[in-house]
């Protein structure tokens, strides 16, 4: 092209230092500033980052659907840093990060349908599943808990992998069966369906710092299931390494992969206040990322969400601040170290 030829955009842009850095706020919302891209058309990646802005099964606050667009805006910020610096150091892990070697597209929202719960799951599964069989790697943001159901159903039926174990991060347990106020599908029932699916059972489920209030005789439930079951005071006795190593082994064995869910409601609501059903006494900020670096370097994880994040609630941002983090620092062990 000669000079005759260019635009004055093109001309100005060769001409500037700087113009090629995208500022944290400026341009498109996708994760980490990454190029949309259709869903089935994520061949070669290493993750395609799926929105689903639904939270019509919450049996508290809503406002988690505004969760994806939060936290990819918040994830801007880590772009920018990268873009700007040439490359990072992590300086919790001391790593190296290559993010010129981390290949994240975002593919946007999966259709949803706000009064009718049914479709919203057939079309979360089916977009999911269709990431997943092309050999990426999922990753996805709610959205209220609910949908890490037909999630986990999607990766599972479009990786075809036999029996996956499922890690999740959270201050409930979501195993109820029913509710005679929500009935059978909210954001409570999730974990009871994964366990109920054809596709693994509660032998391979582990859940890292269950608190608050759950059903009577739940350890004997726990016990009689075969579930991981690792509340906060196991995370507050034995460390959050030592117990997040344990559940990640306890549901990757005789699996064939590993889907992680994370609730944000798993953070004490001090630091992570953006979010339905707050429960004292959580994980730290710094409990939190220690969570995602030991699950992000196992080499089971195939898919993993960040769920019930809800901006309403965080006037400061600092919730899809965290949630940015957690998934980019997971997705830094698992790529770009």
């Amino acid at each position: 092209m000669t000079d005759e030829d260019r635009s004055p955009a093109a001309a100005f842009r060769e001409s500037t230092p700087g113009s090629e850095v995208e500022l944290a706020y400026a341009g498109f919302d996708t994760f980490l500033k990454s190029d949309p891209t259709d869903v089935e058309d994520v061949a070669g990646a290493d993750a395609a980052v799926l929105g689903a802005p639904y939270d019509g099964s919450v049996s508290n606050r809503p406002g988690a659907r505004y969760g994806p667009r939060a936290v990819r805006r918040a994830s801007g910020w880590l772009a920018y840093l990268s873009g700007y610096k040439g490359g990072l150091t992590n300086m919790r892990t001391g790593k190296q990060v290559d993010f010129g070697s981390l290949d994240v597209v975002d593919c946007g929202d999966v259709p949803v349908f706000p009064m009718d719960l049914e479709t919203t799951a057939e079309s979360i599964a089916a977009h999911v599943a269709t990431v997943a069989e092309q050999g990426v790697m999922p990753v996805f943001i709610g959205g209220d808990h609910y949908c890490t159901f037909p999630a986990f159903r999607g990766f599972a039926e479009g990786s075809e992998h036999e029996t996956v174990g499922l890690v999740q991060i959270d201050a409930h347990t979501d195993t109820a069966a029913e509710s005679p106020v929500f009935g059978t599908d909210f954001h409570g029932s999730p974990t009871h369906h994964i366990a109920d699916s054809p596709h693994t059972d509660f032998e391979h489920v582990a859940q890292v710092g269950i608190r608050g209030y759950e059903s009577p005789e739940f350890f004997e439930f726990a016990e009689e299931t075969g579930l991981g079951l690792f509340t906060i005071r196991d995370v507050e006795e034995r460390g959050v390494r030592d117990v997040v190593g344990d559940a990640i082994e306890h549901a990757a064995a005789e699996t064939d992969a590993v889907y992680v869910t994370f609730d944000i409601d798993s953070v004490d609501p001090s630091v992570a206040p953006g979010t339905g059903t707050p429960e004292p006494g959580g994980l730290s900020a710094s409990q939190a990322l220690a969570v995602v670096e030991t699950l992000g370097a196992h080499p089971a994880v195939g898919a993993a969400d960040l769920m019930e994040v809800a901006p309403p609630y965080d006037p400061t941002d600092e919730t899809a601040n965290l949630a940015a983090y957690l998934l980019t620092t997971l997705l830094e062990r698992q790529f770009a170290e």
